[in-house]
């Protein structure tokens, strides 16, 4: 994508769209693939130069406050019991491990496999239809092992390291001009910042093509559930082996930007200029505004991407689609493009 005919700065979108009403009605093969289809095409349309997927394929009527960014994940592992019973809800409790959920995604009853986990056939579906030239995103070890009441590693540090390894297993043979790893939980747990970065460069080593890692403060059903801000996550940020970071700012406080400066300057930054967390659509002056203002702080060059904050799941298709529009526009009026 590096190439003369692409500007400076680009645009993707960070990963899921409203699942059509027509594809919760029919949710057959079929279906998905034509939503795929739709997904991946409006967002060309409209000038998107790394789309997404949608990650239709996640959705779960269960679990809409989180579009299956867990429990896609954890539910068809191996050596993971998913029916969770009442000693487990109070077990998990005790970890304080996520104010924001009640129960564990699973319970850790022997060693981790890929299950019936098929990352490569859910990427192999899009590119079916799309191309190549897409961005598939996958849940970080971290954030998913968070989830989880261990009582067989009975170590945090093994149970993230099982987890890792068999996730990288499979995004080794994904085949898509990008991966993105989406952690939403380190954040609020900046102290947690070396184990997750060593388990999230796993996945980044295991994968040939470009990488990129989104961090947003959470989204739980279009709320914020993390505390903290982007200065107490430098160090960590500086130690991933990514390309680019795809970083929640539109909904965040000013002095977030300023605290960017110190992120390595290979690697380049992602900003979030659309916000997903309302309904109001920015406009195109909105979103060149928020661009000007970045590279006034961080410098001509540092920005490489611009995106929305988080994914667009939870807003209406109507709504999306503009955002969608005014990103584009917004960054083709800032770098004076007809």
């Amino acid at each position: 994508m590096n190439t003369p005919n692409y500007p400076r700065i680009l645009t993707t979108t960070v990963g899921s769209y409203p699942v059509p009403s027509w594809l919760q009605a029919t949710p057959t093969e079929q279906s998905l693939i034509d939503a795929t289809r739709v997904v991946v095409d409006i967002q060309r349309q409209r000038g998107i130069d790394l789309p997404t997927d949608g990650e239709l394929y996640r959705f779960d009527v269960n679990h809409p406050e989180t579009n299956g960014m867990i429990d896609y994940f954890i539910r068809p592992l191996s050596g993971i019991r998913s029916e969770v019973g009442r000693q487990d809800w109070n077990a998990f409790r005790q970890m304080h491990s996520m104010s924001f959920r009640a129960k564990p995604a699973g319970v850790v009853e022997g060693e981790l496999g890929e299950g019936t986990l098929n990352l490569v056939s859910d990427c192999d579906r899009a590119v079916a239809v799309a191309g190549r030239n897409l961005k598939f995103t996958v849940t970080s070890p971290y954030m998913l092992a968070r989830t989880l009441l261990d009582k067989h590693y009975k170590d945090f540090d093994a149970l993230l390291s099982s987890l890792s390894e068999v996730l990288a297993a499979q995004v080794k043979e994904i085949d898509c001009e990008c991966i993105q790893i989406d952690e939403a939980n380190i954040p609020g747990n900046p102290e947690d910042g070396p184990r997750a970065a060593k388990a999230i460069n796993v996945l980044l080593d295991a994968f040939d093509g470009k990488k990129a890692v989104h961090f947003c403060f959470g989204n739980y059903g279009g709320q914020v559930i993390q505390k903290g801000g982007w200065d107490a996550l430098i160090d960590f940020l500086n130690s991933l082996r990514c390309d680019h970071l795809v970083l929640e700012l539109a909904h965040r406080p000013e002095a977030d930007l300023e605290a960017l400066k110190d992120v390595n300057t290979d690697i380049t930054l992602g900003i979030g200029v659309i916000d997903v967390k309302v309904n109001p659509v920015e406009s195109p002056d909105d979103v060149a505004a928020s661009i000007e203002n970045a590279e006034n702080v961080l410098g001509s060059g540092r920005v490489g991407w611009i995106h929305p904050d988080c994914g667009f799941w939870m807003l209406q298709r109507s709504v999306v689609d503009r955002k969608i529009e005014s990103l584009v526009k917004g960054r083709d009026k800032y770098l004076g493009i007809a």
